[in-house]
């Protein structure tokens, strides 16, 4: 609450952090508590499981060095599970540590020691983005975005493939999809695809971008070896070559 007794945007939203190190675990829930969310802390992938029954998260905090299993296994398990916003924390800070984390479906990648403020920060761009407890005027509009058969709700944050099944989409890989529903026949550089999926933080690698639209069109494509909706193009980005329409939701 706010000095006027005014919900705040992150009252309704919880937050699960998966830390073995209880003084970083307990540094994080307090600090991010005063922000006005809800912080559950589990030392372990079984601790988490057990919050997981019990509470339904918007976002997981996922240390990569774990006791038992690791956090990379925890995270392919959660992935595979839906689409709760995913941010890894670890030691670990070689480009091919961050590109496995985002092979198996993380949304972002924070290294220890970290900035508690751009944390924070990273968390709050996961949140706006994927939560639908997070005040829908910072979201868009109505309108449903149609291609190939294909059904997207920028509202709710969905996707439904043409057999009218929906298709889970991590919160980066939504942000791409919808950039390039925007932007139809537009090449995009990977400068401008980073801004759409970090919100403009510092300090995702470029080749993340190639990582998440990798993800993308074998989701999205008949063949991902051969991609017909979502083309690369030499030297400059990537283009959207479907034909998008607006229709009312």
């Amino acid at each position: 609450m706010d000095n006027d007794g005014v919900k705040t945007t992150f009252d309704e939203l919880r937050v699960l952090i998966v830390e073995d190190d209880r003084q970083i675990a307990e540094m994080l829930r307090d600090s991010l508590a005063e922000q006005g969310l809800a912080i559950e802390i589990a030392a372990d992938g079984a601790a988490m499981d057990e919050w997981m029954r019990v509470l339904s998260f918007d976002l997981v905090v996922l240390d990569v060095m774990l006791p038992g299993e690791d956090g990379l296994s925890l995270c392919r398990r959660l992935r595979a599970k839906g689409d709760i916003a995913i941010l890894m924390l670890t030691s670990l800070s070689t480009d091919v540590d961050r590109i496995v984390g985002l092979e198996i479906g993380a949304d972002d990648y924070v290294t220890k020691p970290f900035v508690l403020r751009e944390l924070f920060a990273r968390i709050k761009g996961l949140l706006r983005r994927s939560s639908p407890a997070f005040p829908r005027e910072a979201r868009t509009g109505p309108r449903l975005l149609q291609f190939e058969g294909w059904q997207v709700d920028p509202s709710r944050r969905q996707v439904h493939n043409p057999n009218h099944a929906r298709v889970a989409m991590t919160t980066h890989e939504f942000d791409l999809l919808l950039a390039f529903c925007r932007n139809s026949h537009r090449i995009l550089t990977r400068e401008q695809l980073l801004a759409v999926t970090h919100a403009g933080l510092a300090g995702p690698i470029e080749r993340s971008i190639d990582v998440h639209i990798s993800r993308l069109r074998q989701k999205i494509e008949k063949d991902p070896r051969d991609p017909m909706l979502i083309k690369t193009v030499r030297l400059g980005g990537y283009m959207f070559t479907a034909q998008v329409e607006e229709v009312d939701a």
